[in-house]
């Protein structure tokens, strides 16, 4: 949700009322109930600021990338160290691109609102066929077995990527509440990262029982004006290969390479 600032009041209120507070800690009394660790940044990447990102992922050396908007959502594939677009597919201009992730030879992009999921192949990005799905579409990723999709409430759902069909739903609870606003997914070391959206934090979940295992604390990255004329964190990357990760957000910049640092 995502990402029109004229109305994020509207869902800041929603949400309060709903029992959510989209403050800085993703959830009331969870943070402080929660292991927290903080980062060090170690190195600094060029972002296309017009990149409103949704789904992230690094793999082959490159970076692959969803953005959203309604007329401006696609596909990349990006150079990590200029920020270059290497390639690109757009979305027609009714589908608004939410998260994506590589699954063998294809790439999986979801959209908002229209209940519509793209599979793509890889290396051409030739569109192969496309899924339908209820509810909203938010983050996507995989365990190399199956796909993890998050949908704007407190439940990751576990579907087949051959049909997409849905399997189980796993629901995330930090320090016994329920975490909503689940955004960008990323699998890293087997755990389900999630950009907890409108906060500057990483929930770290445990993919068979849900329970947050552990925050990251991502405040500080962006200057105080630099913040001023971007949306939301959001966007992680993780390099199994060279164990590195990089985490951006909607709009942003820049492209960080983090290190976690124990609090």
């Amino acid at each position: 949700m995502r990402g029109f600032r004229w109305f994020v009041w509207v869902m800041v209120c929603a949400a309060c009322a709903g029992g959510v507070m989209l403050a800085q800690a993703p959830a009331t009394g969870g943070v402080s109930s929660v292991p927290v660790s903080s980062y060090t940044i170690v190195h600094t990447y060029p972002h296309d600021r017009d990149a409103f990102t949704q789904g992230l992922q690094f793999l082959d050396g490159v970076l692959y990338e969803g953005t959203g908007l309604n007329g401006r959502s696609s596909l990349r594939k990006v150079d990590l160290q200029t920020g270059r677009v290497l390639q690109k597919i757009d979305l027609p201009q009714q589908y608004f691109g939410e998260g994506i992730t590589v699954f063998g030879p294809k790439v999986f992009q979801l959209t908002w609102q229209s209940g519509v999921a793209f599979v793509y192949d890889k290396t051409t990005f030739k569109q192969l066929t496309s899924f339908q799905y209820r509810g909203e579409g938010w983050g996507l990723t995989s365990d190399g077995t199956s796909l993890f999709m998050s949908d704007g409430t407190e439940f990751l759902r576990v579907l087949d990527p051959a049909t997409f069909a849905e399997k189980r739903r796993v629901r995330v609870m930090a320090a016994g509440s329920p975490l909503k606003n689940l955004n960008e997914l990323e699998w890293v070391k087997g755990e389900v990262w999630a950009n907890v959206w409108q906060t500057q934090y990483i929930a770290r979940i445990n993919p068979q029982t849900g329970i947050v295992i552990g925050y990251v604390d991502l405040r500080g990255l962006l200057s105080a004006r630099e913040m001023e004329s971007v949306d939301v964190l959001n966007g992680i990357a993780y390099d199994a290969t060279g164990d590195r990760l990089f985490v951006t957000g909607k709009l942003w910049p820049k492209l960080f390479e983090i290190r976690l640092v124990t609090k």
